[in-house]
């Protein structure tokens, strides 16, 4: 397999990205990669699919708006010195505090009459949000009204829109009837999975090798070299056997061994809490909690910022009942969308319409790009009311792959979404 690179990737310099829990970032400095031909890390995709082709502490002031929660981080080795126990036992509390307010504990025995009441509770407070983040499948048709005649570039979730949210991550499997809709929608309109977990285990649970895959929320691209048509050169590609080309872009190649460190450490410190998971997503470390019962829940977050707080340039964020390690640069979900549309060459076209699907606090970056940057279309998966900065909601991923399935009809029916 012949492999080569182009030197266009980013790195970061010293001071990181930290954003506390009022939802503020400090922005850090970035640096261009040296022009030298440096090597990038690539590690091979998955088979099939090349067979395929397809804490809180700084001394800067500048303050942007976030809205990826980060939970915790450390910004540099002297920081770390200056942290006072008591700073440490705060941190602890305030991810402890954050674990509580997005995971609901488990509902306890009531009374009928009391379940009752709560579900009506419920479904009010349901119905007040749903007016101010209006269902994508009610109002399809007017949607695609003012999509006539404009490009849609479709990007998915994974976890939570494509499939079940699950007690074991491993177990997520999705439907045969939505990895069906998901193909069809991907043969009339560019189709991309951005997903916490990393690429090829993505693709794993998919099986599509049609589409553009971005694990590690973004840090990992994957794709088809012929769909890349306007950046195409960016980042590595590699030929399969039969002289195909995927292309593979790594904004934070430079941390894959320290991630390595660290998902090692984790899986060490979190072995004795019953419940607990450590996933190796490539670019970033995921702890799950969804099985750990809640009064061991300060002693996780105890055992992960042992581990954290030696690694000055990485941050704690927080996901569906997951603490998630990585790297402190300026990539996100958001970023990942914007780097899609500059590769399929749709970046600066008007005529464009980005429709993002999702259901986590990580897909928040995305929303916020896709609504302010390319008044797109943005809907959030969920069942609950919740904060977010998407405009459209739909309630599961049997709503997701209706939804897909409105698309394709429309598209075959009318043709304005065909590539």
């Amino acid at each position: 397999m012949e492999m080569y690179v182009t030197n266009r990737t980013s790195r970061c310099s010293s001071e990181v990205i930290m954003v506390g829990e009022g939802g503020m970032s400090l922005r850090s400095k970035q640096r261009a990669a040296p022009s030298d031909g440096s090597h990038l890390q690539f590690s091979q995709y998955s088979a099939s699919v090349m067979a395929s082709s397809s804490a809180l502490y700084s001394y800067r002031s500048e303050v942007i708006p976030s809205t990826s929660p980060v939970v915790s981080a450390s910004i540099s080795v002297t920081s770390l010195r200056k942290t006072s126990q008591r700073g440490e036992h705060g941190r602890v509390s305030g991810w402890l505090e954050t674990m509580k307010a997005a995971s609901p504990p488990r509902s306890a025995r009531s009374k009928v009459g009391d379940l009752f009441r709560s579900k009506q509770l419920l479904e009010a407070q349901y119905m007040e949000w749903a007016t101010k983040h209006p269902s994508a499948l009610a109002i399809f048709d007017k949607l695609m009204e003012v999509a006539k005649g404009k490009q849609i570039v479709l990007f998915l979730d994974y976890d939570g829109t494509l499939a079940p949210i699950v007690e074991d991550p491993d177990e997520a499997y999705m439907s045969d009837a939505m990895r069906a809709a998901v193909k069809k929608v991907a043969t009339l309109i560019p189709t991309a999975i951005i997903s916490g977990r990393r690429s090829d285990k993505v693709y794993e649970f998919v099986q599509l090798p049609e589409l553009f895959y971005a694990g590690s929320h973004g840090m990992d691209i994957v794709g088809p070299a012929d769909g890349f048509t306007g950046l195409e050169a960016d980042g590595l590609r590699s030929r399969d056997e039969k002289r195909k080309e995927a292309v593979c872009y790594q904004p934070a190649s430079e941390f894959l061994p320290m991630i390595n460190e660290v998902y090692k450490a984790l899986e060490e410190h979190a072995k004795n809490i019953l419940g607990a998971k450590v996933e190796h997503n490539k670019f970033c470390a995921t702890v799950h909690f969804r099985r750990v019962e809640e009064e061991n829940w300060q002693l996780l977050a105890q055992e992960v910022q042992r581990v954290v707080k030696r690694y000055p340039n990485l941050c704690v964020t927080q996901g569906r009942k997951v603490l998630e390690i990585r790297p402190s640069i300026q990539w996100d979900k958001g970023k990942a969308v914007n780097y899609f549309l500059q590769t399929l060459d749709l970046g600066n076209c008007n005529n464009i319409l980005p429709v993002y699907i999702g259901d986590d606090r990580t897909d928040e970056d995305a929303f916020h790009v896709v609504n302010q940057k390319h008044n797109g279309y943005s809907i959030l998966v969920s069942s609950a009311p919740k904060a977010t900065s998407a405009t459209y909601s739909l309630n599961n991923p049997s709503e997701v792959m209706e939804f897909l399935l409105r698309l394709v009809k429309r598209c075959q029916t009318f043709g304005e979404a065909r590539v």
